[in-house]
């Protein structure tokens, strides 16, 4: 009876390792796009992430935040309890800066080392990604008013986590959430009926309902409602100056598919105080400072949640069993490693290079790119992350082994913040204003010209499709999909590693590759290609 009990050929954990040390293409990708001053920082945050916090994702999910409407005597409060694991993992991404470093630092590459510094808590837990995302990305928002910014921004940027609602003079750091969507418009946020009336001067009276309210145990919200001169952006507080609560009544905290240790909710505003931000009635040029960012931090966090989900598939193949070898060296588990590996890396490619582009100021890329990758990216997610459970079989498909847990988060980044069809008509709404954008993204792809035939051959197929305008709303996927693939083969031609680039260009561009995953040329290095994600030290 005892000899049933022995336990072999089990995995051993994947646990503390260096989280962006052990991922050779980030590595790589941060120096590339000018940041690699910042290899330090991310090691060190990299070294701290894949230790205990692993266990804190874990607690953070198991135990969901509790909405708690009134306290024991009837008074209502609107507040949301977290597990004590929920404070660790935002004290940890607030201490490194996640939420702030474009801000805070001068120096050149601070877009580009934040999205690798982001990785490593991204592939540990998402939920708590969301405030901090807007916390990052209300910044630029909060700008188009001065003394809203000169009010808010030392206090958003702050390095410390106080997770206490008190007044803003009161406190040492705050995040900040949004509020945008409405039950009968969605992504139409012109359709909002919540409406404001002016007080006096910028201060305003909020009435009414919003479908999602991010983050709703946030310092401040962006909030869009329709003004006299139509649909306006303000900033409203939790607690007001003089330290009383602000009308914000939440009503539910949603029950989603993934993302359960962060409070997304239903809010309602009855007279809730609010300051303008940027002009009235132009509140949706301005807020769109702020999707903008947080657009980029969708592709960030499925670039992070596919490395996961990929390094536990290499390492889980490289230790386990079966007819006598371990599953690495199975010819056909070789070939679904090394596709998946191919499409990580192309992901990690295209994320760092769009932070460049916010470095830089790159309109083409940083416009078209962010609504391209925002598409792509995002799609990718899922379908990679489903193949990486199956990597582990059964054992996959368990809680314990984590794999659930990336698999309900994967479809998440592909619909907020604008789904696939709200991003693929963006990209041609933004080549409608200005169709000299296309040519400087396009420009981006070209500096790989001549290096491989089969993506000269996609480029011009591509440029081919912008011929027929009659039908491009209804082609709008295929020709932003074209886009992506175009780019990312572009980065890994000049960048990765021949066997690939190689695999990459065979597979998604000239067609030599199936429509799942693991159906890579057989003449594909699926040896070198897996081994460079294996997560170990080089």
């Amino acid at each position: 009876m005892a000899a049933t009990h022995d336990v072999t050929n089990q995995v051993p954990p994947l646990e503390g390792l260096d989280l962006f040390s052990t991922n050779r293409p980030l590595v790589e990708a941060l120096e590339r796009e000018g940041a690699g001053w910042a290899a330090g920082q991310c090691a060190e945050g990299g070294r701290a992430w894949g230790g205990e916090p692993l266990e804190w994702g874990r607690l953070a999910n198991e135990h969901p935040p509790k909405l708690k409407t009134h306290d024991r005597y009837g008074h209502r409060i609107d507040e949301v309890e977290f597990h004590p694991a929920w404070h660790q993992l935002m004290a940890l991404s607030s201490a490194q800066g996640v939420h702030a470093l474009p801000w805070t630092s001068e120096r050149t590459g601070a877009h580009v080392a934040r999205a690798a510094m982001s990785m490593a808590p991204g592939q540990v837990e998402a939920g708590h990604g969301c405030p901090m995302t807007m916390t990052f990305a209300a910044v630029p928002a909060l700008r188009a008013t001065p003394e809203l910014a000169a009010e808010w921004e030392p206090l958003l940027t702050a390095p410390g986590y106080d997770g206490t609602l008190r007044a803003p003079h009161d406190k040492t750091s705050a995040k900040c959430g949004m509020a945008m969507t409405e039950k009968q418009g969605g992504s139409d946020v012109r359709a909002n009926s919540t409406f404001a009336e002016r007080i006096a001067g910028d201060e305003y009276a909020i009435t009414g309902h919003k479908w999602f309210c991010s983050a709703p145990m946030c310092d401040l919200f962006l909030v869009l409602a329709q003004a006299d001169e139509g649909v306006t952006c303000f900033a409203v507080p939790r607690i007001l100056p003089d330290g009383t609560r602000n009308v914000f009544r939440l009503q539910r905290l949603k029950d989603k598919l993934g993302n359960r240790s962060n409070a997304s909710s239903e809010v309602e505003f009855e007279g809730t105080w609010g300051r303008l931000v940027g002009e009235p009635g132009r509140g949706v040029p301005t807020i769109i400072e702020m999707v903008a960012h947080t657009r980029l931090d969708c592709v960030i966090g499925s670039t992070a949640g596919m490395r996961w989900a990929v390094a536990n598939a290499t390492w889980h193949a490289s230790h386990r069993s079966a007819f006598g070898r371990t599953l690495s060296d199975q010819p056909l588990m070789q070939n679904v490693l090394a596709d998946l590996c191919i499409e990580s890396e192309a992901a990690t490619a295209l994320a760092m290079r769009l932070a460049r582009s916010y470095d830089e100021h790159d309109q083409p890329l940083k416009r078209l790119g962010t609504a391209i990758a925002k598409y792509w990216v995002c799609k990718r997610q899922p379908s990679l992350v489903a193949e990486a459970m199956e990597v582990l079989g059964g054992n996959g498909y368990v809680e314990e082994s984590g794999m659930p847990r990336i698999y309900r988060e994967a479809p998440l980044n592909s619909i907020w913040e604008g789904s696939g069809n709200v991003n693929a008509l963006d990209v041609l709404r933004a080549l409608a204003k200005q169709p000299v954008l296309l040519e400087g993204y396009l420009a981006e792809v070209d500096e790989a010209r001549g290096a491989d035939p089969r993506l000269d051959a996609y480029v011009a197929g591509l440029r081919d499709e912008f011929a027929d305008v009659d039908s491009i709303e209804v082609r709008a996927r295929r020709v932003v999909e074209k886009l992506a693939l175009a780019l990312q083969g572009s980065l890994l031609v000049r960048n990765a590693p021949h066997a690939l680039a190689d695999a990459f260009c065979a597979s998604r561009l000239a067609g030599d590759g199936g429509l799942a995953f693991g159906t890579l040329p057989p003449d594909t290095d699926f040896t070198a290609i897996v081994d460079r994600h294996l997560p170990v030290a080089a």
